[in-house]
C-alpha cells in the first residue's frame, strides 16, 4: 500500500505560451511523481471546467491536499471519487477540472512505478477493458488551419493516417510525408509556407480549404495513408448547406476516411445525417459534440450521430472517468481516438493512456515542435 504523502503544485507554460499546471505528488516512501495538464483552445462549451492556474494551485494545496493525504494511490476509483464528492458540481468548477485531473493522473502514474510496470500496461489492467493487442493508429496533423494557426482555413486540421498499426512504420511514413509536404509547401508558397501552427502542422497562409488536401494527396504518393479532417466545426461561421457541399467534394475527391466535428456542438441532428450518408466509408467522430461525457455520448448513440468518439481525459477531470468514456464507446460499436489537446506539456502521459484503453487512433499532432516529439518517442518506446 502507497499513500500520498505531500502535493506540490506549480505553474508552468504550456506549448501556446500560457500558463498551466504542473504537481509534484509526494509518496509515503518519498518518491516524487510529477505529471502536467494540458489545456484546449478550441474546446466545447459542456467540457469540464478548468480554473485559472493560481485558483488551481490554491485549491490543491488548501483543499484537496488535506482531503487526500494518507490515500492509497492504488484505489483509483475511490481517489477519483472523493475528487468529485470534493469538488460537488456538475462540471468540476469549484475544484476545476485540471486540479483533479493532475491529482487523478499522478495517483495512476504513481502505481504504475510501484507495481513496477510500464504505465500503459497499468492503465490496461485498471481499465479491464477488452483491449486489442494492436496498437493505435497515428493520426497526425499535418496543415493546421482554424484556431490553431493564423491563416485564413476553415477547416482546423488536416491529418494523414497511416494504414498501419506497427508504431515504427507509422512513424515512418509520417515523418515522411511530413518533410515531403514542406519540400512543396515552400516549393509553391515560399519559406513562410513551412511555419507552423499550434500542434505541430505546417500553417501555410491559404484561404481554400482543399488546397490543402491537394497538397497532402501530392506528399503521399506511394505511402499507404488515410486522409482526415478535424473541421472543429463550432468555430466556423460558414452555413451549414456549404459545409456539406464540402465535406461532399472532400469525400468525393480526396476519400476521406475520418471526419470529426462537421457541425455545431448541439447539433447531433445534422451528424445524424452525415453518419448516416457517409458512415460506412469513414468515421464521423464526436469532440465538442461528446466532450468524453457519457451523458452526451449516450444522446448520441440514441440518435445514431457518430461512430466514433475523441477521448481527451482533461474534457471530462478523471482517470476513472476517462475510462468509463472509453468503455461506453466501445459498447456502442463506435471507434475509439484518443487525443492530445493544442495546448500541450512534455509530459507523454496520452500516449500511455492511448495504448492502454486499447485506442483505435490516438492523436498526436505533427512530429514537430517539442510537446508533440514527446508522444511520438514516447510511443516508438513503448513499440
Amino acid at each position: 500500500m502507497v499513500r500520498i504523502k505531500d502535493i506540490k503544485a506549480s505553474k508552468i507554460l504550456n506549448s501556446r505560451s500560457d500558463w498551466t499546471l504542473s504537481i509534484e505528488m509526494l509518496l509515503g516512501d518519498g518518491t516524487p511523481i510529477r505529471v502536467s495538464v494540458p489545456e484546449g483552445k478550441s474546446s466545447g462549451s459542456h467540457e469540464a471546467a478548468s480554473v485559472g492556474v493560481e485558483e488551481a494551485i490554491n485549491n490543491i494545496e488548501k483543499i484537496i491536499l488535506p482531503a487526500v493525504r494518507g490515500f492509497d494511490v492504488s484505489d483509483q476509483p475511490g481517489l477519483d471519487r472523493m475528487l468529485i464528492r470534493l469538488d460537488g458540481t456538475p462540471n468540476k468548477s469549484r475544484l476545476g477540472a485540471n486540479a483533479i485531473l493532475a491529482v487523478s493522473m499522478a495517483a495512476v502514474r504513481a502505481s504504475a512505478l510501484k507495481a513496477g510496470v510500464p504505465l500503459w500496461q497499468y492503465i490496461r489492467g485498471i481499465a479491464r477493458l477488452e483491449s486489442p493487442r494492436v496498437r493505435p493508429r497515428i493520426f497526425a496533423n499535418v496543415i493546421n488551419g482554424g484556431l490553431h494557426a493564423g491563416n485564413a482555413l476553415d477547416i482546423q486540421e488536416y491529418l494523414i493516417i497511416p494504414r498501419t498499426h506497427n508504431i515504427r512504420e507509422s512513424v515512418d511514413i509520417i515523418h515522411a510525408v511530413y518533410h515531403k509536404l514542406g519540400t512543396i509547401c515552400n516549393g509553391k508558397y515560399g519559406h513562410s509556407a513551412c511555419l507552423v501552427g499550434d500542434e505541430g502542422g505546417y500553417a501555410p497562409a491559404l484561404d481554400n480549404n482543399l488546397s490543402p488536401l491537394s497538397l497532402i494527396q501530392s506528399a503521399a504518393e506511394g505511402h499507404a495513408v488515410d486522409f482526415g479532417i478535424d473541421a472543429a466545426a463550432s468555430n466556423i461561421t460558414m452555413d451549414k448547406n456549404k459545409l456539406l457541399d464540402l465535406y461532399r467534394i472532400m469525400v468525393d475527391q480526396f476519400k476521406l476516411a475520418y471526419i470529426e466535428d462537421p457541425f455545431q456542438e448541439d447539433d447531433f441532428q445534422s451528424f445524424t445525417e452525415m453518419t448516416a450518408g457517409y458512415g460506412d466509408s469513414a468515421i464521423i467522430t464526436g469532440d465538442d459534440l461528446t466532450v468524453t461525457n457519457v451523458n452526451r455520448m449516450e444522446e448520441a448513440w440514441e440518435r445514431k450521430s457518430v461512430n466514433g468518439v475523441i477521448i481527451k481525459p482533461n474534457q471530462v477531470g478523471t482517470m476513472t472517468e476517462a475510462i468509463e468514456a472509453v468503455r461506453r464507446a466501445r459498447d456502442y460499436g463506435w471507434s475509439v481516438i484518443v487525443s492530445h489537446r493544442s495546448g500541450e506539456t512534455n509530459d507523454d502521459f496520452i500516449a500511455d493512456f492511448g495504448v492502454g484503453v486499447g485506442a483505435d487512433g490516438i492523436k498526436i499532432g505533427a512530429p514537430s515542435r517539442g510537446e508533440r516529439v514527446a508522444k511520438y518517442n514516447r510511443l516508438l518506446e513503448i513499440g
